[in-house]
Order: C-alpha cells, then structure tokens, then sequence
C-alpha cells in the first residue's frame, strides 16, 4: 500500500515534467531532466513508462489528424500534377526572358559599372577636396614660413611655427608631410637662433668699430649744448650788469663772437642732430631679444649680450702705450668709451631685462677705476701745459657728456685735481724755461728812457711808482733792468694758464681764487726762486750783475701786491676774506737778496783773492820801498768803484759789503805773512808791509760806504796794526809785561801769530848777520829774539796746558 502510494504521488510530477518539456525552450530541458534522476529510486523507469505512454497518446492524435486531412492532401498533390507541365512552360519562358533580359542588361550593367567607377571617383574627389581644404592652410602657413626665413624675418617666422604647431599641425597630424614639417621645425629654430646670434654678433663688431664716431657726435652734441648754457648765462649776466669774472685780456671782440655764435649757430644745430639711432642699427639686437623671448632663452641671450660687451669694455679701456703723447690719443680713448656707455644707455631705455640699472652702474664703476687709472698713469708722462690742459677740457666734455646719460663723474673731477697738481707742476717748468731766457737776455743795467712813450711802455708792463723818477727829465732810467716788467708780464701769463684749468671744473670763486693764489705762490716760492738762486751762483754775473738783482728783486717783491689785485679782479674774492691766501713774494725775494748779497761777498772776497795772489814781496829787503805795493793799490781803487755801484744798494747791504771787503783783506794779509811756506822774513819787508797796511787803513778812515760809526771799519785792521807795532817798535817787554790785561796796548796780538812771525825774522837774522855776530849790537838783539821766542814759547804752552 506504501508504494501505491508513493506511485501514485509520482504521477502528477511526472506529469507536470513532461508538461515543462513541451512547453518550454529546449535549452532548459537540462534541469528538467536532472530532477527526474533527483527523485525517489525507480521514478526514472516510472518516468520513462510515462513518457512512452505520452508519446502513444501523440501518435495516436497525429494519426487522427492525418486521416482527417489525408483528402486534401490526396488532392493538392493532384493539383500539383496538373500544373506541373505549366510550370515547365513557364520554366522555359522565365529562362528565355532571363537570357533575353541579361542580353539587354549587359550594356546597363557596363553603364552602371560606368556610373558606380564615376560616384566612387567623385566621392573620393570630394574628400580630397575636403582633405586638401585642410591641409592648404598648413601648407600656405609654411610656405609663408619659408618666405619670411628668406626674407630674414625671424620673429615673423617664430610666430608663424607658433600658429602652425599650436593651429594647423592638429588638423593634419595623421599625414607624413605634416610629421616632416614638425620634424623640421627644430631645425628651423635653431637656424634662426644662429643667425639671430650671428646678425648679433655683426652688430657687436660694427659698435665697437664705430663707438669712437658715437661717442664723438655725443660729445659734440654735450660740448655745444654747454656752450649754448654759457652763452645764455653770459647774456643774462650782460643783462643784469653781473660779471662771472674780470678778465683784462679777453678783448670784448671775442665775447661778442662768442654770443654771435650762440645764438646764430643754434639753428644750425638744430637742423641736424644726429642721435644714437642714427648712427647705429639696433635692429639686430631688437631681433635677437624677441627671438630669444620667443624661444623662451632670453637668459641664456641675455648672458651672452653682457658677457661680450664686457668684453668690448676691456678692449675698449685698453689705452694705447703712446697714447700721452697727443691729445689725438687721449681723445680717441674718450669717444670709444663714451660711444660704449651711449649703445648700453639706449639699449637700457629701449628693452627691458636685456640690460638693467645695476649692471650699467656696475660696468661704469669698472670703467672709471680703470679710466682713473689709465689717465693716472699716462698723463704723468705729459710734459707739455698745453697738452695737459688739452686732456683737461676732454676729461670735462667726456664726464659732462656721460653725467648727462646718468652716470656718476663725481670721480672724475676729484682726478681733476690731480692733474690739475701735475699741469701746474708742467706750467712751472715751463716757467722756469721762460725765467731762464729772460734772465739769459737780460743786460743787467738800468733801463734807459729817452721819451714820454718809452717811459708809459715801462709803466704799462709793470707797476713802478716813484715821484722822484717822474719830476726827472728825459733821457732818465728805472732803477730796475729789462728782466722786471718780462718777469711781471710772465707772472701775470702765468696766472692766466692756471686760471684756464680751473674753468669748467664746477668750483666756486673762492675755490678758484685759492688755487690760483697757491699756483702763483709755488711759482713765486719754488720756480722763480729757484731761476734767481742759480742765475745769482752762475761763474758770469759779476758783482755789477749782482747789485741789479738786489735792485730788480726789491721791486718785484714790492709789485707782489698788484698780482693780490689782479688775482682778486679775476676771481672778485676779496683779500679781506678770512681764508684768502696770501703770496709769498716777500719771502721769496728776500731770500734771493740774501743769496745775491752772500754771493756779492763771495765774489768779492774772490776778487780781493786774485788782488792779493798778484802780491809780489821780497821777503829778505833791507829797506822798504817808501811807498804802498802796486797790487794794493789797485785793490784799492777797484774796492774803491765797486763801492761807487753799491750806492744803489741798501745801506746795510753795502756797509756789510765793505766791512765783509776789509775784514777779509785784513784776513789775507795776515795769512801772507804766516804763510808756512814763507819761512823767512826781513825787518826791511816788515816796513814795507806796514806801508800796505797803512793805505788800507786809510781806505777804512775814507768812509767808502756812508753809515759807519766813528773807527768802526778801521777795526777790521786792528789784529794787523797791533802786530806790526809790536814789530816796528820792538815793544816786547810791554807786551809779555800786558798780555792778558783788558787795557793792554797789544790786546789783539795772539802769542802764537807773534812767535810765528818772530821765528820767521829770528832765521833771517841767522843767516843774514853770520859775520855779523862778532859785533857787540847784533849779538845783544840776536839774545834778545831768542829770549823773547823762548818766553812766548812759555806763554804758548801755558796757553795750551791751561786748555
């Protein structure tokens, strides 16, 4: 019963299984089948006697049907036969139309290849067309490249690859030519950076070529822009009645030439200004930069562009070893650097970032230490005032010219100063060269005046005043000679140059009074000085050339205060300013008057010399001539018309003089009869000697040189009068009786001088009285020189003990 049942409960599943079979799609049937297997045991036998049974029931109803329609399908197959023999005509018809319709088709078929050949060529016609309105952009866009690289527009030609890369190539990237053009667009940059670099280079050589021809029209362009400056200010000042300063020998013909030419000159100026711009093409380097930005290695040309023009600038500040010798050299030097600084100001003003401030003023100090430098060195090698103030004026065009760019000159004219120290220096040489020549062509004696106008001709020259010399009348003489007023004129010349250099220099007034008043003062203290010490120690200038030095300097030391006018009404300074500087002509002058009085008693001294070298004496007479020697007397009258010329003198000047004569002549006589190689002397030459002595002494009392007090220039014959008394009278007990006592009567005899002497006469005794020695007379006198010469041999070796 227990499997009935379960037969019975499989049925229905059984049943529903073969239901999903044949409605659902056989993909799925799968698991339909898998769940027979799934079931209980024996359900697969259960199922397939199920599915036989329903396969049964499906013949059995498809038998039903095939016999409910076996009739119809009896007769459809009889119909079929009835048409089959119209189904075989119409076979034959539909093939004969077929081959009669493919005859006639043929030529359709040849026309629609045509046709089909023609739509295909025309379609891709149209996409050529469609194609080549894509690519003739890029292609007219590269021709046009290559036209502006033939044409050398590069900057052009770098937009135009912008626009291909960035536009046109994206459009056309899938095509080969399109890859040829990217691929040679590199190529094209760095060509185009190689010429820019090269046109670069071009423009650098041709600056430096033509930077002297730049910096010269900049400095012309300066120098007439200061002139014109000047020329106004000397209207205005003409205008309001001022003066910048007096100038005595600037006639006002050149004034009025100078202001013609200011203002009829002015619009030929302006007709024709030439500019940077007009002298040099800045294109290249304009190129270049834009090139450079745009291939975005404006660095790298930046660097380039500063590393070669400091490299120019080295070359250019290189000065040339003559360069001192012309101020052609000096001037070339000035307008290659200053074209290099104009080219770098332009070039600072019209591009940004190429060149900057800091850089320009960087290269500029660079410059000026080596310009100081160069200018330093060379000019220390100028000789030459002219060309020394020559290279001043350059140096003052050169750094107003580049201040007017905006670079500092303060340096400059601090250098000027020093140059200013060596063009005087070069001006005291000259000087001292036109001292000379003057003092060479000099005669040495009063200046003779016949007439009026000779005597306003002197007075125009020189500042002499002298009332007495005024009421004379003609011909009369100036106390100086021909080398006073040349010397004043030269003074004054001299003035001017250094005035001269301290034009344009931007210094006040007091700055320039200053410098001219210490120039004249080192040509006064230094270069004159010095002309008048070596003229007055020169062998030729007599004592008479002497005097007039004496005179000549009195007077240019009293014109000294005419040079302090004429300094003040150049520079309109007052000498009453507090820090005014004085001239030293006083100084200088009165040492030349020491030296020439020093040398006036040196010659003189030399002179009394040769006098005395001319002294004749016979040592061993026994009787004096009865009258003065023939040499002194004529030193005599040579003192006596030498004293004559010392009138002129100052007082002092020829007492000294005559004192210094007569001492010195007492000195020589003395000397002579000491003499060491004057071994014997005779009582006879004593008194001939004491004959000399006496017209010098007679000399002295004379009064040669008015000024002496009482016996005061016979005292220089004392030592020598005392001597020979003590000789002539034979007073030797007095003297070794006196000597050392204030009031003694021989006070000036040295004990020494007395037994040189008294020796001297001792030996001449000897050998003049050998056979003489028997009588009574000569024996006493011969003990009593012996007693004597021992007692003052005693006296002189106390005299040495006691020292």
């Amino acid at each position: 019963m227990a499997e009935n049942g379960d037969g019975l409960g499989t049925v229905p599943e059984h049943e529903r299984i073969l239901q999903e079979i044949e409605s659902t799609d056989t993909a799925c049937v799968g698991p339909t089948l898998r769940s027979v297997y799934d079931d209980q045991p024996n359900a697969h036998k259960k199922f397939m006697e199920k599915l036989d049974a329903c396969i049964r029931n499906h013949d059995k109803e498809i038998e039903k049907m095939c016999n409910f329609h076996h009739q119809g399908f009896v007769d459809a197959i009889t119909e079929l036969l009835k048409v089959r023999t119209d189904a075989e005509k119409l076979k034959v018809q539909v093939t004969d139309t077929n081959r009669r319709f493919q005859d006639a088709g043929k030529e359709v078929i040849v026309q629609t290849e045509d046709i089909i050949r023609c739509r295909i060529q025309q379609r891709n016609i149209t996409m050529v067309v469609e194609k080549l309105q894509l690519c003739l952009p890029v292609l007219e866009m590269y021709s046009k490249l290559k036209e502006q690289m033939s044409a050398k527009r590069y900057y052009s030609a770098l937009k135009t690859m912008e626009q291909l890369e960035n536009v046109f190539f994206p459009r056309v990237s899938q095509y080969r030519f399109c890859q040829l053009m990217i691929e040679n667009l590199p190529k094209l940059r760095e060509d185009i950076k190689e010429i820019s670099m090269s046109d670069l280079k071009d423009f650098l050589e041709s600056i430096r070529k033509h930077s002297d021809k730049i910096g010269e029209t900049a400095m012309k362009q300066a120098q007439q822009q200061k002139t014109f400056s000047v020329v106004l200010q000397k209207q205005n000042n003409i205008k309001f009645g001022k003066n910048v300063y007096i100038n005595d020998r600037i006639p006002e013909e050149r004034n009025e030439v100078e202001l013609k030419y200011g203002f009829e000159e002015e619009d030929e100026n302006e007709e024709e200004v030439l500019t940077v711009q007009d002298l040099v093409d800045f294109s290249p380097v304009y190129r270049c930069l834009h090139i450079h930005s745009v291939l975005g290695d404006e660095e790298t040309f930046e660097n380039y562009y500063r590393k070669q023009r400091k490299k120019q600038a080295r070359l250019v500040l290189q000065p040339q070893s003559n360069m001192h010798e012309t101020v052609d050299g000096y001037r070339r030097y000035f307008t290659q650097i200053v074209g290099f600084f104009v080219v770098e100001d332009h070039i600072l003003h019209v591009t940004q970032g190429l060149v900057t401030r800091a850089y320009t003023d960087e290269l500029w100090n660079m410059a000026l230490s080596k310009i100081i430098a160069v200018l330093r060195a060379h000019s220390s090698y100028c000789t030459d005032p002219d060309l020394v103030l020559e290279l001043k004026n350059l140096i003052v065009i050169f750094a107003d010219t580049l201040q007017g760019y905006g670079f500092p000159v303060n340096r400059l004219f601090d250098l000027l100063f020093e140059i200013r120290d060596q063009y005087n220096e070069t001006l005291l040489k000259k000087w001292a060269g036109v001292f000379r020549d003057i003092f060479e062509e000099d005669n040495y004696s009063p200046i003779p005046i016949v007439n009026e106008e000779e005597y306003k001709v002197v007075i125009s020259k020189f500042p002499f005043q002298d009332p007495d010399l005024e009421k004379q009348s003609f011909p009369k003489k100036f106390p100086m000679s021909q080398s006073v007023p040349h010397i004043y004129i030269q003074v004054k010349e001299f003035i001017y140059a250094s005035l001269k250099f301290s034009e344009s220099l931007h210094r006040s007034s007091t700055e320039i009074d200053d410098m001219l008043r210490k120039s004249t003062n080192l040509l006064l203290t230094r270069t004159l000085s010095s002309c008048l010490l070596n003229l007055i120690r020169k062998p030729h200038i007599g004592l008479t050339e002497l005097v007039q030095i004496i005179i000549n300097t009195t007077h240019l030391e009293q014109a000294c205060k005419y040079l302090e006018d004429f300094i003040t009404n150049i520079t309109n300074i007052s000498q009453e300013t507090v820090h005014t500087t004085r001239l030293y002509g006083l100084s200088t002058f009165k040492d030349a008057r020491h030296a020439a009085e020093g040398e006036i008693y040196t010659k003189l001294n030399q002179k009394i010399d040769e006098f005395v070298q001319l002294a004749d004496y016979d040592w061993t007479m026994s009787e004096p001539d009865g009258r003065a020697s023939g040499y002194l007397m004529d030193l005599i009258n040579f003192l006596r018309s030498i004293f004559q010329v010392f009138t002129h003198l100052p007082g002092k000047v020829a007492q000294t003089a005559c004192m210094s004569a007569c001492q010195h002549l007492s000195t020589s006589l003395m000397q002579m009869l000491l003499d060491n190689e004057l071994k014997q002397i005779s009582m006879g030459a004593v008194q001939q000697f004491n004959l000399d002595v006496i017209q010098c002494e007679l000399f002295a009392s004379s009064e040669p040189v008015p000024g002496f007090q009482g016996d005061t220039l016979q005292l220089a014959f004392i030592d020598l009068r005392q001597l020979l008394d003590l000789f002539m009278v034979w007073d030797w007990s007095t003297y070794l009786a006196d000597y050392g006592q204030p009031a003694s009567k021989y006070l000036r005899v040295n004990p020494n001088t007395a037994l040189t002497l008294l020796e001297k006469m001792k030996d001449t005794s000897k050998k003049n009285n050998i056979f003489a020695q028997f009588r009574k007379n000569d024996r006493d006198k011969q003990k009593l020189i012996e007693t004597v010469v021992k007692q003052l041999r005693s006296l002189v070796n106390g005299m040495s003990q006691h020292t």
